[in-house]
């Protein structure tokens, strides 16, 4: 395995490169370091953890991290909540004095008990997942943490917004009126529908109640565009084709304080192209004008009897939503996954795009067999841009979750099976190592296939949390001269 993996994207569908970003993406992808030089990259070294000296991750020289929450052996938070571990999507919030509120999600599957205290902000008591909020120094020491909201499933990424507070996606629809997911588990024990959003306050709980009108499907992760007042969200379906939607509530959230559930789903079409295959190989540069269709049934249920198993398939609920935008041309994109909103675009990664175009489902490798696209959206022009296309499994492997620098610079997290990576874009095409996972169990086995996860910097800039997925989850602080490596 070699530490100093890095490539200056040359030609080719890799990436769009600086000459080409004309019009409404002028300035894509960020903006130039002051001082950076022709290269950002630096190696990557051991560094120890100030928390107990371990070696967890390979930095740059000159970075140092702290981490914290380890479930590996129980924690137990103010409320009496035990951490459930799978750390995955997570906001950053500016907290009291100098403490950092982090909103943290908890991707924990299949029916049982909610963990933490049961109350309003409950969604299903017989479902494991939910938000954690933690409040932290700028070094990564816990001053306080407790439940936000439980009850729900699969809570994989989300999205901040900005009076305060962070959107959670179910990556499910699991119920008790559809059939067992992909782990076989049945559905039963369920008392609700899932694969909503929720709306979850830094300070205090969260009601619990889903925003139904945003879709049930697997959801991935959102993004606010705070001048129009909408919502963007991204479905990671693993084995079927995946959509980019738009909620567009009633009233302007920013004016508000709130996501209403008084809105529309909309979901992305191509202009002109009926069912554009954005899952496939893409042209350098390629662009699109999009076109934007409306779902009926944002939320469907389908008929079961309490206590029996459903005759709805998993599959089936699925794909329900995404059906009806595909059967006015919606555009097909591979597992879409993480996304940020920064300077008037939306930028959104799909995991597994980028390789040939896919006509019909796999449930062995999932819906596309490429290694991973950056998108870009810009709402105001509504141009659609591949901003990044990975040339192969070496360069770039699955990026998942995404966070942008106060320079611009857009952070990658992987998600693959081998190595993973923290990984830094620039607007000129650079594609630089951040962070290398070299995390290890109690008992001494390497961990180094666990997901990056959850990237968010502080408010100001300096520090970078970051979670390390498994059962056994962790979070990260890391901080150090960003400046110099281009982020």
């Amino acid at each position: 395995m070699a530490l100093e993996r890095r490539t200056f994207l040359k030609g080719g569908a890799a990436v769009t490169g600086g000459a080409l970003l004309a019009g409404p993406f002028q300035g894509l992808v960020a903006r130039p370091a002051a001082g950076l030089g022709a290269a950002p990259f630096r190696p990557l070294v051991p560094v120890p953890d100030r928390r107990d000296g371990k070696v967890r991750l390979h930095l740059p020289e000159g970075f140092a991290y702290r981490s914290f929450h380890d479930t590996e052996t129980p924690v137990e938070l103010d409320d009496g909540t035990v951490l459930p571990g799978r750390h995955d999507g997570m906001g950053a919030f500016r907290g009291r004095g100098d403490s950092i509120v982090l909103v943290r999600n908890h991707e924990v599957n299949n029916p049982g008990p909610a963990f933490g205290p049961v109350g309003d902000h409950t969604y299903d008591p017989m479902a494991k997942g939910g938000c954690t909020v933690v409040e932290v120094s700028p070094r990564g020491r816990v001053r306080s943490a407790y439940t936000g909201l439980n009850g729900t499933m699969m809570n994989c990424s989300g999205g901040q917004m900005p009076w305060g507070a962070w959107i959670t996606c179910e990556e499910t629809v699991n119920g008790p009126d559809v059939g067992p997911d992909f782990t076989g588990t049945s559905n039963v024990p369920l008392t609700k529908p899932h694969g909503y959003v929720f709306e979850v306050p830094t300070r205090g709980l969260a009601s619990g109640e889903p925003i139904t009108k945003a879709g049930r499907f697997a959801h991935e992760a959102v993004a606010y565009d705070p001048d129009e007042g909408v919502l963007y969200l991204t479905e990671d379906n693993f084995a079927f084709p995946s959509g980019y939607y738009r909620y567009k509530p009633r009233r302007h959230p920013d004016k508000v304080g709130h996501i209403d559930n008084e809105g529309r789903l909309q979901m992305l079409a191509v202009r002109g192209v009926p069912n554009a295959h954005l899952e496939a190989q893409q042209e350098r540069g390629a662009t699109y004008d999009v076109t934007w269709v409306d779902i009926d049934d944002p939320d469907p249920t389908f008929p079961y009897t309490a206590g029996q198993p459903a005759s709805t398939t998993n599959d089936q609920a699925l794909v329900h939503v995404g059906d009806q935008g595909r059967a006015q041309g919606a555009a097909h994109f591979s597992r879409l996954e993480g996304q940020i909103f920064d300077d008037g675009v939306v930028y959104f990664t799909s995991t597994q795009g980028g390789g040939a175009a896919m006509t019909g489902s796999n449930s062995i490798t999932g819906y596309g067999n490429g290694f991973g696209q950056v998108w870009a959206y810009h709402p105001r022009s509504r141009k659609l841009r591949v901003v990044y296309q990975s040339p192969g499994q070496e360069v770039l492997d699955f990026p998942d979750n995404i966070t942008v620098s106060e320079r611009g610079t857009l952070v990658l997290c992987e998600d693959s099976s081998g190595d993973n990576y923290v990984r830094g874009l620039s607007r000129r095409g650079q594609l630089w190592d951040i962070a290398l996972n070299r995390l290890t169990s109690s008992a001494g086995a390497p961990r180094y296939g666990d997901e990056f996860a959850g990237s968010t910097f502080s408010p100001d800039g300096e520090t970078l949390f970051v979670n390390i997925q498994a059962s056994a989850g962790m979070t990260f602080a890391i901080w150090g001269p960003w400046h110099r490596i281009g982020v």
